[in-house]
């Protein structure tokens, strides 16, 4: 008899059964004269006692601003310290904080307002080149949402001292009503149609999530982990702050976007232990052409998420910057995020090319799409995880909710095979499966396949509408820097060395691909970027 693709987290290190406010707090009391939080950019750095003091100035503020438990409060803005403080001082009123994605435009950020009635958002001035004020007066007229609004650098002098009028008294005697299973934190997620759904989560969900990512990762008060993702997404506020703050690590933060020199700089003038990315961000500091110039020392370990991990950037990753200890994290908004993750001492193969294992307290299995059916190991099927981090539900959508989460299992949409050690590798999504001639082709595979191009710093496969076939294979191709390649030289390599269906018919160079503030590759856009092109007879090159 086959064994069935399940596996369960067992642990015999107990969940936490605490809010968020009730674990930084303990941490105050145990390393309170460590670091906490450095913001690089903003010159900032703070004890835990210090970050403690600056969330509870911030929670008295809410609370003097007419925010109760359960009232949705915004965030909107690119990494900054005020976002963390913001973070733990609405988990410290029981608001729940709403996540807006940094690179919103008006449409979306209406929705997402609208949708979980924000009653304050606490807004950046700008991002990069977008003015947020302009793009809050133009929504104004038709949104009634958030009632109140605060600017930073503007408002918050004055949001802060507005917060004196509320004692420290006040502000526990609300703690205390506090349940570790109430909505904390409401995140946008998108999907292939229709406006993004807020995911909602609640204290145990992504407190829980934070703490076993660190015990993963070994995580002590000696730790400085450098986090260059963005806090709006889990990533950044889970396996970044939340991680850090279960285990007293302190929490690095390069800058308020991405930029691998400034990384870089930070991971050797901070001397951190711990790095985050997606593979394109370690892709951008690996070829970085001052590269060899800062000293990686001092890493030890990291985590690598948010999309599929190249081979051999993870090798470059392990050798060239130390991270012997590199992780690679699976997971998704609505299961706080990570159901999967590799650990530091798995074998090298292990690492590479599968996504980890399951987490403690966690169920994982492979199921067929059409059944429902488990399948044996090392058959393909649909992804599903159970346990403490499945989200409470999609804000105010019950009828998404049902459709994703079924007797407690969460449908990733990700299809996947689990090996006979319980290790699973993602092998592409339902959706991006590329289906040509009723042959079913799965991009990450290709994406693999000319990875070993010389030529070829990253890639993404994509299937487009045709004719004859019903959908063909297009590359879009991110060349090194300096080194040529042509379509029939790309075509010439795969001759031979995959199947002749799974040969790109359309080759696209470009420069960078479409995408999330998360780093996440938009493929949806490639599609409709790459049919439009098809159809005006632009040069694809075929």
């Amino acid at each position: 008899m086959h064994t069935l693709s399940y596996c369960h987290g067992a642990s015999t290190t107990p969940l936490l059964g605490e809010t968020i406010g009730q674990s930084l707090r303990k941490t105050v009391e145990q390393y309170g004269n460590r670091e906490a939080l450095v913001m690089v950019t903003q010159n900032y750095r703070v004890t835990y006692h210090e970050l403690w003091e600056q969330v509870e100035q911030v929670a008295k503020s809410l609370l003097a601003s007419g925010i109760k438990k359960g009232d949705r409060v915004g965030i909107w803005s690119p990494n900054r310290y005020e976002w963390v403080l913001v973070q733990f001082a609405t988990a410290r009123v029981g608001a729940i904080l709403v996540n807006i994605n940094p690179g919103y435009k008006t449409t979306d950020l209406q929705h997402a307002l609208g949708q979980s009635q924000v009653k304050l958002l606490i807004a950046a001035p700008n991002f990069r080149l977008t003015n947020y004020v302009e793009m809050l007066e133009e929504i104004r007229p038709t949104c009634e949402f958030p009632e109140k609004t605060v600017i930073l650098d503007r408002d918050w002098e004055a949001f802060l001292r507005a917060g004196e009028s509320v004692t420290t008294e006040e502000l526990e005697i609300l703690e205390q009503t506090l349940q570790f299973d109430d909505p904390i934190n409401i995140q946008y997620t998108s999907g292939t149609t229709g406006f993004p759904k807020g995911a909602t989560l609640s204290h145990h969900n992504i407190l829980n999530n934070g703490y076993f990512i660190g015990q993963i990762l070994k995580y002590t008060e000696q730790d400085r982990v450098c986090i260059p993702v963005p806090f709006y997404h889990c990533f950044g506020m889970v396996i970044g702050n939340l991680a850090c703050i279960t285990h007293g690590a302190c929490m690095v933060i390069p800058g308020e976007f991405f930029d691998p020199e400034l990384t870089m700089r930070t991971v050797q003038e901070e001397k951190c232990t711990s790095l985050y990315g997606v593979p394109t961000m370690f892709i951008a500091e690996l070829d970085h052409p001052n590269f060899s110039n800062y000293d990686f020392s001092t890493l030890r370990t990291g985590v690598m998420a948010g999309s599929n991990c190249p081979m051999d950037t993870m090798r470059k990753v392990q050798q060239k910057m130390n991270m012997q200890e590199v992780t690679v994290c699976y997971g998704m908004t609505e299961t706080s995020p990570v159901s999967l993750q590799s650990r530091t001492n798995a074998p090298l193969d292990k690492r590479v090319s599968t996504v980890g294992t399951v987490h403690p307290h966690l169920e994982v299995r492979i199921v067929d799409p059409e059944t429902g059916y488990v399948v044996p190991r090392g058959e393909r099927g649909e992804l599903c995880t159970r346990g403490y981090s499945v989200m409470l539900g999609y804000w105010d959508m019950p009828e998404a909710t049902a459709k994703s989460i079924k007797n407690g299992w969460m449908h990733t949409g990700d299809l996947a095979m689990m090996d006979e050690e319980g290790y699973v590798q993602i092998v592409g999504r339902i959706k991006d499966l590329i289906i040509r001639g009723g042959e079913n082709i799965a991009p990450r595979e290709i994406e693999e396949f000319l990875m070993t191009h010389e030529s070829i710093a990253d890639v993404q496969v994509i299937g487009i509408p045709d004719a004859k076939y019903g959908e063909e294979v297009m590359a879009w191709v991110k060349l090194r820097d300096g080194v040529p390649a042509s379509p029939e030289q790309m075509t010439a390599f795969c001759k031979g060395k995959i199947a002749t269906f799974k040969i790109p018919k359309y080759w696209k160079f470009v420069d960078d691909f479409p995408m999330t503030v998360t780093g996440k590759i938009r493929k949806v856009e490639m599609r409709e970027i790459s049919t439009k092109e098809l159809a005006l007879e632009e040069p694809l090159q075929a």
